[in-house]
């Protein structure tokens, strides 16, 4: 661990293997190769966990792509080092691509990238904020959002619909409130 915090042992070392063999490579790289795409850095691509946790951990690169997408969604970046300034810029990328549409249940907490508790949350992120690019007129990644499939019946479709009764409702043979009830019945 880059950090300097203690390493995990017992149930949290597990817990913690257990997100790291969720991490995928080749989906880090497609999000580091989309966002140089975008605004020409990071120069490392690679997927590798160590690699995608320095290219990200302090947020500017976040905070830039955010405000390539829409200019001055992130209102100030923080270049400082310090922690502090760094969990701001990972904050700020998070509240924009809320703004972007990103669902709340694809992003991440601020301790996943920084402490590198759950890097795979970062990935599923970005990949999400990538299908939403192609909305802002940048490159998009991964598969195509579903559009709208809006469908429009008649009255008459409608009312056919309710005179039949679906097979999936099976059949009641045998049954009745009070169980089913097959042969004849046991008498004590």
């Amino acid at each position: 661990m880059a950090n300097n915090r203690a390493a995990k042992s017992g149930f949290a070392a597990e817990a913690q293997r257990k997100i790291n063999s969720k991490y995928s490579e080749e989906l880090a790289e497609e999000c580091l190769e989309w966002i140089r795409q975008i605004i020409g850095e990071p120069d490392n691509t690679s997927g590798d966990m160590d690699n995608f946790y320095e290219v990200l951990k302090d947020g500017t690169i976040l905070c830039k792509l955010a405000n390539n997408l829409q200019p001055g969604t992130v209102k100030k970046v923080n270049e400082s080092k310090m922690a502090f300034k760094c969990m701001e810029n990972i904050n700020a990328f998070l509240e924009a691509a809320k703004q972007f549409g990103v669902p709340a249940q694809e992003t991440f907490q601020t301790v996943d990238l920084w402490e590198r508790q759950n890097l795979n949350s970062v990935v599923i992120c970005l990949q999400s904020l990538g299908r939403k690019a192609g909305n802002y007129g940048k490159p998009s990644i991964g598969p195509k959002e579903a559009e709208k499939n809006v469908r429009n019946f008649t009255e008459e479709q409608l009312r056919a619909g309710q005179g039949v009764i679906s097979l999936q409702y099976g059949s009641n043979k045998g049954a009745t409130q009070s169980g089913i009830n097959f042969g004849n019945t046991r008498h004590m």
